[in-house]
Formats: structure tokens, sequence, C-alpha cells
């Protein structure tokens, strides 16, 4: 299983944010915010403007098993429940 983030914050920014919550995952950094949310359906906060999490689990052959569209500070992955998904799908694959 890999992990991969993308952000629209500069690099800076980006980096404070890796160090702060000692993240190891690669990182994008600088994403264009409207071509991110027209490419992913992630919803953008105008007032507020920042883009919410949108989270996917892609297979190996690259497509989406699941996507988790917030709009709010629940209905996110967690890790614990992303691990559970995985080991579920893969057992049901070597059924």
């Amino acid at each position: 299983m890999k992990i991969i983030a993308g952000s629209v914050d500069p690099l800076n920014k980006t980096e404070e944010l890796l160090g702060k919550f000692g993240i190891t995952y690669p990182v994008a950094y600088g994403m264009d915010t409207e071509t991110t949310c027209t490419q992913t359906g992630a919803f953008y906060e105008k007032d507020r403007k920042f883009i919410h999490p949108t989270c996917f689990l892609i297979r190996p052959d690259k497509t989406i098993e699941v996507a988790v569209y917030s709009s709010g500070p629940i209905g996110r992955f967690v890790p614990q429940d992303v691990l559970g998904l995985v080991r579920f799908y893969k057992s049901r694959a070597q059924k």
C-alpha cells in the first residue's frame, strides 16, 4: 500500500505541515486549486478559500475503488478505516 498526497500550498507551507505532523510519504505542492477541484471533484469553499479533503483508494490497476468527498470535518479517511478496507478487499480477492 502506498500513500501520496497533494496540496495547493506552496513548498514552504507544505514543508511546515510535513514537519509538524511527521509526514514521510510523498506530497505534491503548489497544485492549482481550480484544476484540482475540476479533476477530482473536491469541494472548494469560496468564502474561506480552501479545498475540503478528497481521498481515493486506488486499485493496483489504477481504477478508483473508493472515493471519499468531505464538505466538513467528518466523513474523512482515517488510517484505521483505510487499512481495514484494504484488508477487506484483499481477503475478498483471495476467495
